[in-house]
């Protein structure tokens, strides 16, 4: 947007999955199969990006073993060490170059997801300075959060924030709430979620594969749209 923005103030980018490697989705498939659960959309869309304590009771749930919700999530983070010991965590192909643009473009940006900030300070730390105060916002309390980030931390009017995720019910929560998406689904062979995005409404513009993607162009068309009001018009 060479002359800046005419209506967006915010762009706020999920951490893992767009930051970052997905490193969630490979674990959560085989901690489900491997003991019994059939792999479904709706099982997938129940457990994504939702509080830990909610995932690890629908973990429980989904699976034939006695385990508890704690029990459950305990398993599943020592199943997520065992996959990033051989498939190590990873700033994105175009991570930094897609947060530089929105900078450039005007926006302020922060980073979220639901870790804790040492996940932030631990992979994006060298590169913090690319985030407006504070940086990194844990939405573990409060998932998926997008309420919070615009009104709560940054004082803003819902369709003033961009928001970029790999998720499919966060694009919901962006849609019942008015506010800009694009989606940048996992290219896990497994996954649900380009499915799941499309029948939450996200258009096939607004889907990308690649964090390049995101350019110019397609940052003028998002916030022309939010400025007619019209972010989620079919």
């Amino acid at each position: 947007m060479v002359h800046g923005p005419r209506h967006l103030r915010l762009g706020a980018v999920n951490i893992d999955g767009v930051m970052l490697n997905d490193t969630f989705s490979p674990v959560i498939h085989h901690f489900l199969v491997s003991r019994g659960c059939a792999y479904t959309a709706e099982i997938e869309r129940s457990i994504f990006s939702r509080p830990r304590s909610v995932a690890g009771r629908l973990l429980a749930e989904a699976i034939d073993e006695p385990m508890t919700g704690e029990e459950a999530l305990e398993a599943y983070f020592e199943e997520r060490a065992r996959y990033v010991a051989e498939h190590p965590v990873r700033v994105n192909d175009g991570a930094l170059e897609l947060v530089g643009r929105l900078r450039e473009s005007g926006l302020r940006t922060v980073c979220y997801g639901g870790l804790d900030k040492s996940h932030f300070d631990r992979f994006l730390g060298e590169h913090a300075d690319l985030f407006d105060e504070p940086g990194y916002i844990c939405t573990d309390a409060f998932r998926p959060g997008l309420h919070e980030i615009a009104t709560e931390y940054f004082g803003l009017t819902y369709d003033q924030v961009l928001v970029i995720d790999d998720v499919a019910t966060v694009a919901e929560a962006a849609r019942a709430l008015g506010m800009p998406f694009i989606g940048h689904p996992s290219r896990f062979e497994h996954s649900f979620q380009r499915q799941l995005m499309r029948e939450a409404g996200v258009g096939a513009g607004h889907l990308v594969d690649s964090l390049h993607a995101i350019d110019e162009e397609l940052l003028r068309s998002v916030d022309a749209e939010a400025a007619a009001g019209a972010v989620w018009a079919v």
